[in-house]
Formats: structure tokens, sequence, C-alpha cells
């Protein structure tokens, strides 16, 4: 898909990969006078975090059963090396991670990826003095975590910076553990802004990049510096280095920060409560794609569409499917990425005002944010079977559809309670296919119409006036928008 060759990349942190696709940016050029003052001020406060990791039991079963006592091999791998320890077990597993103090008491910032399944961790402050550190509390969803040693001396801390204010082209300086080799200074650019996803799509980093837009910069950052700072010139931290695009493990010049705005509020609830409680709203969503805006009378493609409502959730009977979030609680809703964040810094209980757009109209609704409790995720995969040509030929649409019959029930899974029309083909060079629609969509509604058969849908598409039509949409059990161009 991507016309460039030989540019495929790799997402490395520690223990992951996921194949991407990345620009190179340029190396920024230090200042005359260099960086040392900066440099001299802020290292004291970055640390080396190093982790154990007890074989399970699993492990130990199976190299029991790979080379039981008394067995041929057994005497082979003690003599030329195994993966066992002295008594035949499998040894413990180390890792290295960064980390920085951000108060004079002990507490320390990390990746939660550095410190994940250890058993111990010990924090290095300079050359050679190890603390035992203990976790206070950690959040996957933001790949953060943070840790508390004891130590009756006074540390150096640094601040968390305002990373709102920082812009493409600003200096940075990582400062790590790359490789285990201890206090590493690399300088270099941001390089872009609200990262969260490459351009197939594909999540950067360990988080689930429902609550994290990255920072990239092109400062050296390699395998050991997850879980360090990204500085600023005046010395103040505005990310943790996370994550970096890499062929070999290697820096290639494209990394990934958390913003230190981010790390405020996860940090402080850690603090606070071992555990980080985010706001719940209780829809599925998506994006506003030009065709939809045009479809409901949008200006501009921007908003959150409502596909679903969740049962007993605390949207229920408020939102609607079919209705665009435009502002959550005073803050612009620019795309459907954007409302997990906002709802999720919400404190639970508070009544917030939401405007929508509902059937061309705008309007105001109150809602009182709920407590999630887990992952509440809408996925919808856009690919589906192809192939049938069985139904009537929609001409508006490039696709064919038929009645829901038991037949049909059957060979697309779809449950007694739903109606509308199933697609049975979709016309490869059609926009409806560049569109999303595929084989198995059932079509419940054109705009505000509902249809339940092929004629039904063909008549509903004759009254559309604008370029596009907006489709409510089934699949596989869950409920979307397409705004389809219509013939």
């Amino acid at each position: 898909m991507n016309p460039i060759p030989k540019m495929k990349s790799v997402l490395a942190t520690a223990g992951v990969m996921a194949v991407l696709w990345a620009p190179v940016a340029a190396i920024a050029a230090p200042p005359p006078e260099g960086y040392a003052d900066l440099v001299e001020k802020v290292s004291p406060s970055v640390v080396t975090i190093t982790t154990t990791q007890k074989p399970s039991d699993q492990q130990v079963a199976g190299l029991d059963q790979m080379f039981p006592p008394g067995s041929p091999f057994e005497e082979f791998f003690k003599r030329f090396g195994t993966p066992q320890g002295p008594q035949g077990h499998p040894e413990p597993m180390h890792a290295l991670g960064s980390g920085f103090i951000i108060d004079p008491s002990g507490y320390i910032v990390t990746n939660f990826h550095v410190i994940d399944g250890a058993d111990s961790i010990k924090v290095r402050l300079g050359k050679d003095t190890d603390y035992d550190a203990k976790v206070i509390g950690s959040d996957k969803e933001t790949d953060l975590a943070l840790l508390k040693i004891d130590t009756k001396k006074k540390l150096p801390a640094v601040p968390l910076g305002d990373s709102d204010k920082i812009r493409v082209g600003d200096t940075v300086l990582a400062v790590g553990n790359p490789f285990g080799l201890g206090g590493t200074v690399t300088a270099g650019i941001v390089s872009a802004l609200g990262r969260e996803s490459d351009m197939m799509g594909h999540p950067i980093g360990l988080s689930r990049s429902n609550y994290v837009d990255f920072i990239q910069t092109d400062a050296a950052i390699n395998k050991g510096n997850s879980g360090g700072p990204l500085f600023d010139v005046e010395g103040e931290v505005v990310g943790v280095n996370s994550a970096i695009y890499s062929p070999n493990g290697g820096s290639v010049g494209v990394g990934f920060a958390i913003p230190s705005n981010i790390v405020k509020t996860v940090v402080a609830q850690l603090k606070a409560t071992g555990s980080v409680k985010r706001g719940w709203l209780g829809v599925y969503i998506q994006n506003v794609t030009p065709d939809i805006a045009e479809a409901t009378g949008l200006k501009d493609a921007k908003g959150a569409l409502v596909a679903d409502v969740t049962d007993g959730g605390p949207a229920q009977g408020k939102l609607k499917s079919g209705d665009i979030i435009l502002k959550f609680d005073g803050k612009s809703v620019d795309s459907s990425d954007a409302l997990p964040r906002i709802v999720a810094d919400t404190p639970q209980n508070k009544v917030v005002p939401i405007e929508i757009v509902r059937d061309g109209k705008r309007e105001t609704i109150s809602v009182t944010v709920g407590k999630r409790d887990e992952e509440q995720v809408a996925s919808i995969n856009p690919d589906g079977p192809q192939g049938s040509t069985a139904g009537e030929a929609v001409d508006k649409l490039g696709a064919h559809v038929a009645s829901i019959t038991p037949a049909l029930r059957q060979k697309y899974g779809i449950d007694q309670d739903i109606e509308g029309v199933v697609v049975t083909n979709v016309n490869d060079k059609t926009e409806a296919m560049e569109n999303g629609l595929r084989e198995g969509d059932i079509i419940q509604k054109v705009g505000s119409n509902a249809v339940s058969t092929p004629k039904e849908l063909a008549s509903a598409l004759d009254k559309i006036t604008t370029k596009s039509a907006l489709l409510y949409i089934t699949r596989r059990g869950q409920q979307l928008f397409l705004g389809v161009p219509i013939a």
C-alpha cells in the first residue's frame, strides 16, 4: 500500500513489535554553548531501573519435561549451556529501563511496561547506589507507573512542564539508560504532536491509544530509554519516553513520548489511590467523515458520531444513535479520538453539558458521568466476506441487497431481533465499497427512515437530496453509520 520501497520499520518497546511506517525527521543543531549546563542540572534526577521476574510454574514444568533428570541431554546442557539455572530450572529474567524523580521524598515515574510482571524492582541513583522500589500504582492504558524508594536523603527532583505549550520544532533532550549503558543524553526536536497511530491505523506504544496522543521526537531513543524523561530547554519534563520506530531496536530518529500533562493527571491519582479512575459515558462512537458531514448537513467533518448506546450506561435515555457530539463539558470534540480522553478526565458523578447535533438541529443535553470499571470497546471490523451475488441490485449503492430470510440469518449470523435489508454483494469499484459498505451488513435506516425491503431501500435513496446518504447499519452485532456517496 505504501509506494516507498524498503521503508518498513518496527515499533519497539520492551517486548512489543508492530509494523509501521514513518518519515525520519531532521536532526536539530545544538546551540553554540551546548547543553552541558542543562544536562548537569537534570541528570541527577534520572534513574536506572532493573527488574527481575521469576520463571513461572509452566516454564519450570516445561523444561522438566524437555530435559528430565537422567536424560542424555541433561549432561550435555550442563557442559555447554542451557536456559536452565544450577538446579535445572529456568533462570530469572532481567530487564532494564529508565525513570525520573518527581518528588524529593523518593517518588519515581517510569513506564508500566518496564515494571510489568516484575517480582523485584531496583532503582539505581548515580553510578552505584541501589534501592529496592515498591510500586505505588500503575496504569496500563497510559503505560505509566509510579514507584517509591525509601531514603533519608532529600533526592533531586525535576518538575513536570506544560506539554500543551510545546510546538513542532522545539528543542528537546532525552536522558536515560539505553542498552544498559547508564546515563546517556541525546538531543533533537519535537517532530510531530498528537500521534496516536500510524497512517495504517496501528496504535503507537503499549497503551490502547484511547488516552494518549504521543509527542514525536528525533532525539535518539533506544531500548532502555523507556520510562526516561524528555526535557525542554528549561529543564522541565515535557514527556516520558515510551516507544520507537525501528527496524532493529535502535534509534532511526522517530521516537514517542507520553505528554507531561497526561503524566500529571495519572501520577496524581496513582499517588493518592494507587489506581486511575476514569469517567464513562457508555457510547460506541465513530468519526464523522466528510460524507457523513455532508449527509447530516454539517459544514465540517468534526465531532463524534454515536453509533450505539450501551444498555445501563450513563448515556442511556439521554443520547441516541445518530447524535453527533460536538462539545463535552465545554470542551470541543474535534474527532471521535478526542472524546474518550475528555470523558476519562471528567470526575465521576459530575453532571456535564453535551452539545450535540440531532436530526440536523443543535441542542444541549445533560448527562451524569459514570464510573468505568473496565474497558468499553466498540470494535468494528470493516472487512467482511465477499462474492455472493444473490439479492436485488441497488444501482445508487452499487450493491445487491435482499430482505432478511431464515437462510440469510443463518448464513450471516443475523440475530432474530434485527430487521432491515442485508447486503449480499458490493461492487469492488464503487464508492460504497471505498467508504466501507461490506457484504453481510444489515442496512436498517437511510437517514431516519427505516427500511426492511430492497424496494424500501431504493425508495429512501431516491428521496435523498444530498450527494451522500447516511446509512445506519449493523455489522456482527455492532451498530455504526456510513456516509456513502450515491450515484
